[in-house]
């Protein structure tokens, strides 16, 4: 098991650091972009808010050319290195002479034949499918200046520079021949609401493009070594209704055999379409199969479908299951109101899921409106001392009589002891910061002579098990049916995801670099502070 886990280690790159030196308008610059100080998983707490808000430079390590801001062209050279960066591998990239056929999806034909593999059976021309030069913009937010709320900024000026990614959906050409194609499903990591909605259609458009051998590879990459675990074969009648319920039909596990391993059980298999469903570390997994294809020039797609609850997927505007979890987090939230507001002295503290990445926390605590304290793990915080958690506790007890508390369950990790454990997937194992600040409270509170009544509650487990909602389900089934328009389009090495509304394909490399976060000068989370009303704890 540990072998995967060390290639998806490896396959994250730190893709940034802070500059010490500060900024200049001229000089070069290898892709810096300008903005707000990102607060590492586990800050220490801190004296003053500037290090939150003040502006710093950010390198992107993949970033191939020096670009000299005196250059008069040097926006023209930053989008050609940016176009660079984000061309998604195709297969002709490996087999030049790969011949594309016409493409067998059609809506007017949903049930392709043997008979028909050159095209839909109409003399019409079809204006369904998406011309290879589409293109998504990537940011669409024009800043004036680095120190607008949430800028992102690639010169001291902020220039509008256009940032391209390619267009999602079906291409006229394809360059598999569906009656060729076995294609494989796995779900790796924890569960996330969604999951069924997925496999189901992935596997409902593999059909309509004539696909006949379907597989799910139960529990994630462990079911490519486990000899005890067999392959599930899949159709539209096996999985038509598996979106009513939560978990995944295939189940899901961490870590798994080395990619090496799995390659191999790939070939023996048969197995030339690969969709792999997971979060960052199950990303850089497949990142590492598809290299590893390429390195034994099999043709092979290899395409990812984000699954994060915690919504942590760089570039993209949300990951299936987040809008779930959101809603399904105002029931504990609402409980924890109302356990707190009957009682004499009551609190309500509610963890949520976020290990690194607060979008959770912040997103419900906003849609709740009954949240007096968020704390996640980007923004630190002092539980004692003058402007500390406790004291502010201490404030909302006197005046309002409750209190309901909102906790990310990465936040506050430095105020617990460290352990070096980590799970099959090589994570952290995080201490409960929950536990910690009810027992703070608690113990706080008695050396002040208050009584308080406190609740803890940690739907956690309850929300990754429920089935999606149908914002979710909407978004489950578009990167489903995204992801075999990717594949049958020739690309490999790539991930699907909507992106400022839109859907688009991006090289999983740009996706896996680091977790996604809250930005603590974001207009979001500055609307969530405008709802608790809370001070800063610093």
């Amino acid at each position: 098991m540990e072998a995967l886990s060390q290639a998806i280690s490896s396959g994250v790159s730190v893709p940034y650091k802070k500059s010490s030196a500060p900024i200049q308008s001229h000089g070069p610059i290898s892709s810096l972009i300008l903005r707000k100080a990102r607060s590492p998983a586990n800050p220490s707490p801190v004296s003053s808010r500037s290090s939150l808000i003040r502006a710093s430079s950010i390198q992107h390590s993949k970033s191939s050319a020096s670009i000299d801001l005196s250059d008069p062209n040097w926006k023209s050279k930053y989008e050609r290195d940016f176009e660079q960066r984000f061309s998604i591998p195709h297969i002709t990239d490996v087999f030049p002479d790969a011949e594309a056929i016409r493409s067998t999806f059609c809506l007017k034909m949903r049930s392709p034949t043997e008979d028909f593999v050159g095209g839909y059976p109409s003399d019409e021309e079809w204006h369904g499918y998406i011309n290879n030069n589409d293109r998504v913009l990537l940011k669409v937010i024009s800043y004036s200046s680095p120190t607008s709320a949430g800028a992102e900024c690639i010169d001291p000026d902020c220039s509008w520079v256009e940032q391209w990614i390619h267009r999602a959906g079906p291409r006229e050409k394809i360059y598999f021949r569906p009656e060729q194609v076995k294609a494989a499903i796995i779900t790796c990591g924890g569960l996330c609401p969604g999951l069924n909605d997925v496999i189901r259609h992935i596997v409902i458009t593999l059909e309509i493009y004539g696909v006949k051998n379907i597989v799910g590879i139960p529990f994630g990459y462990r079911g490519f070594s486990d000899k005890d675990l067999t392959e599930m074969p899949l159709s539209r009648k096996v999985v038509q209704n598996i979106h009513l319920s939560g978990g995944s039909l295939l189940g899901v596990s961490r870590g798994g055999p080395s990619v090496s391993e799995i390659v191999d059980s790939m070939e023996e298999r048969g197995i030339n379409m690969l969709f792999v469903l997971g979060g960052n570390g199950t990303h850089a997994g497949a990142n590492a199969i598809h290299n590893e294809c390429r390195k034994r020039k099999l043709k092979v797609a290899v395409v990812g479908v984000p699954k994060t609850i915690d919504n942590d997927i760089l570039h993209m505007d949300k990951t299936f299951g987040f809008d779930t979890a959101v809603e399904e987090a105002q029931r504990a939230i609402n409980s924890a109101y109302i356990e707190a507001h009957s009682a004499y002295h009551g609190m309500g503290i509610v963890k949520l899921m976020g290990r690194n990445s607060g979008f959770i926390a912040m997103q419900a605590s906003l849609a709740s409106g009954q949240v007096d304290i968020c704390l996640i793990p980007e923004v630190p915080f002092n539980l004692h001392g003058p402007n500390g958690v406790l004291k502010h506790l201490k404030y909302l007890i006197e005046t309002k009589g409750s209190a309901v508390i909102c906790v990310a369950e990465g936040a506050g990790q430095n105020l617990l002891e460290k352990t070096n454990a980590k799970d099959a997937s090589g994570n952290t194992i995080l201490g409960d910061f929950g536990v910690h600040i009810q027992q703070e409270t608690k113990k706080y509170f008695k050396e002040v002579s208050i009584p308080i009544d406190v609740k803890y509650i940690d739907p956690t487990y309850m929300i990754r098990a429920v089935r999606a909602n149908a914002s979710d389900g909407i978004l489950c089934t578009v990167l489903g049916q995204n992801a075999v328009h990717g594949a049958f389009a020739g690309y490999s090495g790539i991930t699907v995801g909507i992106i400022n509304t839109h859907y688009a394909y991006l090289p999983i490399t740009e996706v896996i670099e680091y977790p996604k976060s809250v930005d603590p000068n974001s207009r979001m989370w500055h609307r969530c502070l405008t709802s608790t009303g809370q001070p800063d704890f610093i």
